[in-house]
C-alpha cells in the first residue's frame, strides 16, 4: 500500500466507477474451462451469481469456511496459482482480525482487463445472493502488485458487517477502510510505519467541513471513507483507554459478526450496542450520538501526540513514552497478544 493519501479510502467510489467503465470490455472464454453462455453476464455492477456457478472454481478452506475462486475469461502474465495464493493470504489476514472468515461460503470472481490502469483495478462485495466479491485485475498484474494490494482485504472486511441503510454507508466503508491495514499488519503483511503514516496523512480528509451535518447526513467522499475510518479510530482509542488496553474495536466487531454478516440486513444502532456490550463500555453508541447529525471536530494533532506518532519531513517516528502509546501498540499486535 503506497504511503500516500490516495492509497486509503476513496476506494469504493473509485472502484465502482472503474468497474462501470469496464462494462463493455469484450471477454473471451478460456478454452479449457466450461464455457459461460454469455460472457457479458460477468460485467456490470451486480454480482453474476449464475455465471459464477457455471465456471470451474478452486476451493480455499478457511477453518470451517470455504472460499470458492473462479476466473472469468482472459489470461494473466503470472500464474493463476500465484493469484490464488494472494487470495489465500488476504483471507488469512481477515481471519486473524475477525477470528474467522466472515461467511461460511463465499464466491470470489476474478476478472481480467487489458485496459490501462492500476494493476488491481477494482473490487466490490455483495451479499444479496450470498457472500461474494468481484475483483478485477489487470492482465499484466505482477506478484509484487499483489503483495502490496489492499483492495481484496478491504472487500473481504465488508463481508463481516450486516448490510446497512444508505445513510450508514459511512460505517460500512469506515470499518472496511480502518480494518484493512490493521488486519494486514497483524498478519505480518504490512509494517506499522505504513499503517500510521497513511492514517496521519489521510485522516484529515474525514474531518467535518463547512456545511457538515454529521456522518449520517454528509455523504461526501471524505466523510464516507475517512470520516468513517476516523469514527473507528476514535472508538478504538476510547475503548482501549477505558479497558486499560484489554479490549477495543476488534472485540466489538467480532461480536457484531456473530450477530450477522453481509448476507443479513440490519439497522446500525443494534450493532453498536452489541459491540459496546462485548467491550463493556458504551463507546460506540455514545460516539454515534455525538457524530451522527452534527459536525464533531477532532484535534488530530493532539491525538497523534498522545498516541506517540510523529510524522517528520522524511520519516515517521514513534514515541513509546506517550500517554496512549499502549493503545497504538495494541492495534497492530495479533489478537492473542491483546485479547
Amino acid at each position: 500500500m503506497p504511503m500516500n493519501i490516495a492509497s486509503f479510502p476513496g476506494r469504493r467510489v473509485w472502484l465502482t466507477r472503474a468497474l462501470a467503465c469496464l462494462g463493455g470490455t469484450a471477454l473471451l472464454p478460456r478454452p479449457s474451462s466450461a464455457a459461460v453462455d454469455d460472457s457479458s453476464s460477468l460485467s456490470g455492477s451486480n454480482m453474476p451469481y449464475a455465471a459464477f456457478d457455471a465456471l470451474p472454481a478452486e476451493s480455499i478452506d478457511l477453518d470451517g469456511a470455504r472460499l470458492r475462486v473462479a476466473f472469468g475469461p482472459g489470461t494473466f502474465e503470472i500464474s493463476r496459482e500465484r493469484i490464488v495464493e494472494y487470495v489465500r493470504r488476504s483471507a488469512r489476514s481477515v481471519v486473524a482480525y475477525f477470528g474467522r472468515f466472515p461467511a461460511r461460503e463465499t464466491r470470489l470472481l476474478i476478472l481480467n482487463t487489458v485496459s490501462p490502469g492500476r494493476p488491481v483495478r477494482s473490487g466490490t462485495a455483495f451479499g444479496y445472493g450470498g457472500a461474494a466479491i468481484k475483483l478485477t485485475l489487470a492482465a499484466g498484474v505482477r506478484a509484487e502488485d499483489l503483495d502490496r494490494d489492499w483492495v481484496l482485504v478491504h472487500e473481504m472486511s465488508h463481508l463481516a458487517l450486516p448490510s446497512l441503510p444508505r445513510r450508514h454507508h459511512w460505517f460500512e466503508e469506515g470499518v472496511a477502510s480502518y480494518v484493512e491495514p490493521l488486519a494486514r499488519a497483524q498478519a505480518g503483511m504490512l509494517g506499522t510505519e505504513q499503517v500510521w503514516g497513511d492514517m496521519v496523512k489521510g485522516m484529515p480528509q474525514g474531518l467535518p467541513q463547512a456545511g457538515d451535518q454529521g456522518l449520517d447526513h454528509t455523504p461526501t467522499w471524505g466523510r464516507t471513507y475517512w470520516g468513517g475510518a476516523l469514527f473507528c479510530l476514535l472508538a478504538d482509542v476510547e475503548m482501549r483507554k477505558a479497558t486499560a488496553g484489554r479490549k477495543g474495536l476488534q472485540h466489538a466487531l467480532r461480536a457484531i459478526l456473530e450477530h450477522g454478516n453481509i448476507e443479513r440486513d440490519s439497522s446500525l444502532e443494534p450493532l453498536l450496542h452489541i459491540g459496546d456490550r462485548a467491550v463493556g463500555v458504551p463507546v460506540l453508541a455514545g460516539l454515534y450520538e455525538r457524530m451522527k447529525d452534527r459536525p464533531c471536530p477532532v484535534d488530530l494533532d493532539a491525538l497523534w501526540h498522545n498516541l506517540g506518532v510523529r510524522l517528520g519531513a522524511q520519516d515517521l517516528q514513534f514515541d513509546d513514552r506517550a500517554p496512549l502509546s499502549f493503545v497504538r501498540l495494541a492495534l497492530t499486535l495479533p489478537f492473542a497478544s491483546t485479547g
